[in-house]
């Protein structure tokens, strides 16, 4: 794991961390802000996503609410769109905005979008090696064995080609968020179409801050490798 003890880990880590902080409070602060105004169309955020659906002629899709703030997610394996206490019963420009969002997704998964299947396809990738790469890297690394801490470093480094994949996925699944809401008539005013595009930009600078984080993540495993290497206990 990080060694979070080390001044090189907050040299090269701490920037995306604080720039992921910083997009964090930005879209909380966003989605309080536009939060307050309601929609003009008098919808809740679960009645916005049945009209969407059923406009767009995906009534596959299953709605649902769970718990949470900012929660809301759409799943392609049981076709369920699922939105937070933040969204399901709010009738404010932000709800609609991140519902449309999570609609969206829908709509790729229904028009067999490649980088959603690619994401999709990698996320047990991901899970077993955001698990086991930290452990392999720092056995590779105590042990003296070069290829393996570089394995530990790739497999670590399917985190960062996650969250690259996840990037174009989620600018696309907004794009797609307000062209529905165009199309439906739901933006009545250039202030709720300000709202919604607000909320929608804010919301991709926190993926922009995550790819950030954990490409710097990955530099950082690198750096010790290297450091390994120069000592004569790492990589050969």
């Amino acid at each position: 794991m990080p060694i979070q003890g080390d001044p090189l880990y907050w040299l090269i880590v701490g920037p995306a961390i604080l720039i992921m902080l910083i997009a964090q409070w930005r879209m909380q602060a966003t989605f309080r802000k536009w939060g307050d105004v309601p929609n003009s169309v008098d919808l809740e955020g679960n009645q916005i996503a049945a009209r969407l659906l059923n406009a767009f002629n995906m009534p596959e899709v299953t709605v649902q609410g769970i718990r949470g703030e900012l929660t809301d997610n759409y799943n392609p394996m049981s076709n369920v769109l699922s939105l937070s206490q933040s969204t399901v019963r709010e009738e404010s420009v932000a709800a609609m905005a991140v519902v449309a969002h999570e609609v969206g997704h829908a709509q790729q998964d229904a028009q067999n979008s490649l980088l959603m299947r690619i994401r999709s396809g990698i996320v047990p990738l991901v899970h077993f090696g955001s698990q086991l790469g930290p452990l392999v890297f720092i056995a590779g690394l105590a042990a003296g064995i070069g290829w393996l801490t570089w394995i530990g470093i790739a497999l670590f480094g399917t985190a960062f080609l996650f969250a690259l994949v996840t990037l174009p996925v989620e600018i696309n699944a907004s794009n797609r968020a307000m062209e529905m809401l165009e199309q439906t008539n739901m933006l009545a005013s250039q202030r709720e179409r300000r709202g919604a595009r607000a909320v929608l930009t804010a919301a991709a600078w926190t993926y922009v801050a995550g790819m950030l984080n954990a490409l710097f993540q990955v530099f950082y495993f690198i750096s010790l490798a290297l450091r390994g290497q120069r000592r004569g206990d790492g990589p050969n």
